[in-house]
């Protein structure tokens, strides 16, 4: 059994409480919180507190806090030489105080506290300064994910730069989508078929070959259409700007 103290009150710390909490070798032995009314509605569940004094002996300290919060929060913890992760997809392993056993344990997805999420499929990466460690935390990850994968701090940025790129960059173009078909009236509904397809196609193809549309066969006369159609011109730059990007990868001249 693995003894964890979950730190931190926002999307991944609650998707991490309740995949631990499901877990048959995984005990969360206190859940800490800064304004402990965020984290009030689990108090059945585990124990929650609001004061580093107060936590208990664990195996595992999970930092699930916002990336500016990790090293001060590291520094601030009463104790030394435990096993203290982060879960940040940015920050160094280095930036955990080192008077603990340092690592990472960054699940690879999205997280809203709204949403359900199934933990054995996300990606967890992992790393550790600490080599004894390293089994402890590989343990932790496989008894809630079927998919954990050792990567180091560069490989876990540029995962995480990506990321950025797959999937906020790609929720922005969805809320233009729907700013778009709201104008009209039209129903943005009839879109979500396209938005399933499309992530689906890049299970089997590589994104160069799945892409579509008018930049990529070169069709100026719809893009013409497409521009002139556009009325806001912070829509009509995006445009530009990705219509562009797409031409340069399939060797299009350029608007």
């Amino acid at each position: 059994m693995i003894s964890v103290v979950i730190l931190g009150s926002g999307n991944v710390a609650t998707h991490l409480f309740k995949a631990f909490n499901k877990a048959d070798n995984i005990n969360v032995n206190q859940w800490y919180a800064r304004r402990i009314d965020v984290i009030a509605s689990y108090k059945n569940d585990v124990e929650i507190i609001d004061d580093l004094s107060l936590i208990k002996e664990a195996n595992v300290y999970i930092l699930a806090v916002s990336d500016d919060a990790i090293s001060e929060l590291s520094s601030q913890l009463p104790f030394e030489n435990k096993l203290v992760l982060h879960t940040s997809g940015s920050v160094s392993v280095y930036d955990i105080d080192k008077k603990h056993k340092r690592g990472v344990f960054y699940p690879l997805q999205t997280f809203s506290k709204e949403a359900q999420i199934d933990f054995s499929t996300v990606p967890i990466c992992i790393e550790t300064i600490d080599k004894k460690s390293y089994s402890t935390i590989k343990n932790l990850a496989l008894a809630i994910s079927n998919v954990v994968k050792k990567v180091n701090s560069d490989q876990r940025k540029v995962l995480h730069l990506a990321a950025v790129f797959i999937n906020n960059f790609t929720n922005q173009l969805y809320r233009i989508g729907h700013e778009i078909t709201e104008s009209q009236g039209a129903e943005f509904d009839l879109l979500k078929p396209l938005i399933l397809e499309t992530a689906k196609k890049v299970q089997d193809l590589s994104p160069f070959k799945a892409q579509t549309g008018p930049a990529k066969r070169d069709d100026k006369k719809t893009i013409r259409k497409h521009l002139k159609l556009l009325e806001d011109q912070h829509h009509k730059d995006i445009y530009k700007l990705l219509t562009n990007s797409i031409q340069r990868t399939h060797g299009r001249k350029k608007l």
